[in-house]
């Protein structure tokens, strides 16, 4: 994988990861609803990786050292992987009940992250438990706080 592949890859794999836990965390602590929750995943799986497709598309052209082949690449690779992965969090949400989806999803996050953080640590000859249980710590963060979020939210209705 070459490294303008690698860098979308990554942030999108990263991005679509946290921010689709965090929004099934939050909707499900305010509305408890699959169908909402379903929506926005889809929503998530479009508008936010066409977003950060966009924004790593403008940063790889702020580095003058890119070639426009590289910074299509970085562009493609971040808004499939980003698309994909948030997908894949509709599955649990479809096939169980909420509750459990909603570990299920949890779990499933921290597990690609960790994979995905082993495996960066392994390329670069660091010892992996740092980096895992830095990437870990910032997801379960997100978490608390959008499931507190989400709670707030339920009571301004």
């Amino acid at each position: 994988m070459n490294g303008a592949i690698r860098r979308g890859f990554s942030f999108g794999l990263t991005s679509g990861i946290i921010t689709t836990l965090g929004l099934i965390v939050g909707l499900n602590s305010s509305t408890h609803s699959k169908m909402v929750i379903i929506g926005g995943i889809l929503i998530i799986a479009i508008a936010d990786a066409l977003s950060d497709a966009m924004g790593i598309h403008i940063s790889e052209e702020a580095q003058v050292k890119n070639s426009k082949k590289a910074i299509w690449e970085s562009t493609i690779a971040t808004f499939l992987t980003k698309f994909i992965i948030a997908l894949t969090f509709i599955v649990p949400v479809s096939l169980f009940q909420l509750y459990t989806a909603i570990i299920i999803s949890i779990v499933w996050g921290l597990a690609l992250i960790s994979l995905f953080s082993y495996h960066i640590s392994v390329r670069k000859k660091i010892r992996p438990y740092k980096a895992i249980i830095e990437h870990l710590v910032i997801a379960i963060v997100v978490i608390i706080i959008t499931h507190y979020l989400g709670l707030w939210v339920a009571t301004l209705g």
